[in-house]
């Protein structure tokens, strides 16, 4: 049976070290239909979005998981996110012509933002400059400086399929040197036709055959947008009521296109003072007490 849209976790039992692969086809191809831009534009979301599964895997957390490059080159914007139960959505803004080569040459300067946004408790952020020549090696020094933890990640998409092939040292367990370097020099042997090829037990054993490795259970990935209409009605509450009036006295309605699977929401006059009243009685509430 073929593998795809599933996450693979696997770990080196006499090692301190873990792993993770994830194959997307499906979900790729739902995720990248919504965003326009050139071939290299789309391989980066790709890998993003191959980059946000793995690492959500690495952490214990209920919510989601946004990677966020921006720059003011060519590339504008990437945004890949994922929730813990493996729900992907992405986008990408860009010129026409993005060069290709190394983030500086895509992006010029920008910054690499990494956010956890847990359904209860406060946000955590990770930043650092988006430099090197891939994303993978992006990511890789996020760990080193933020982390302080041993971390190799390896990203490929093409037209029909996103892949990834992360290894990480263990937290809390001091894993011998001799022993990553190891695992790693092998893990440098990968080519980018086997990561989008090959399945995970495939993959594992053309790398690691003479290591104990242990491969858990699949973990499906699908695309799915996390957008709503009550979403929406929050953003457009927070423009306020006098800025409302004025988009319905120039435009008649409200119309909000969802950037990430193009869902569209339409608001006339008798939504917005729905919306508006509802707001003042919360308003209201508040004062009283």
């Amino acid at each position: 049976m073929i593998e795809q849209d599933i996450l693979r976790r696997f770990l080196f039992t006499e090692l301190g070290i873990r792993g993770e692969w994830v194959k997307l086809e499906t979900s790729w191809q739902a995720a990248k239909q919504h965003q326009q831009g050139a071939t290299n534009v789309q391989q980066q979301l790709g890998q993003a979005l191959a980059a946000v599964v793995m690492l959500s895997a690495t952490i214990k957390f209920a919510g989601s998981l946004i990677l966020q490059a921006q720059g003011d080159g060519d590339f504008k914007t990437l945004v890949a996110q994922t929730t813990h139960d493996r729900r992907i959505r992405g986008l990408v803004r860009s010129n026409g012509n993005v060069p290709d080569g190394s983030l500086e040459a895509m992006f010029g300067n920008g910054r690499l933002v990494l956010t956890i946004e847990p359904d209860n408790g406060e946000p955590y952020q990770g930043i650092v400059a988006l430099q090197g020549v891939s994303l993978a090696g992006a990511l890789e020094n996020y760990f080193t400086q933020s982390e302080q933890l041993n971390t190799r990640l390896w990203l490929f998409a093409n037209e029909t399929t996103a892949a990834g092939l992360l290894i990480q040292e263990l937290p809390a367990q001091n894993s011998d040197r001799l022993d990553w370097q190891r695992i790693e020099i092998l893990a440098d042997t990968l080519t980018e036709k086997e990561l989008l090829e090959l399945d995970c037990d495939q993959l594992l054993y053309r790398l690691f055959n003479e290591e104990h490795v242990r491969l858990f259970d699949a973990e499906p990935v699908e695309f799915k947008c996390t957008c709503s209409r009550l979403k929406i009605e929050r953003t457009l509450r927070a423009l306020g009521r006098m800025e409302l009036e004025d988009i319905l006295q120039e435009r008649g309605n409200i119309e909000v296109d969802c950037e990430f699977c193009s869902a569209q929401y339409h608001f006339d006059k008798i939504d917005m003072e729905s919306l508006l009243k509802q707001e003042g009685i919360a308003i209201e509430s508040e004062t009283r007490h």
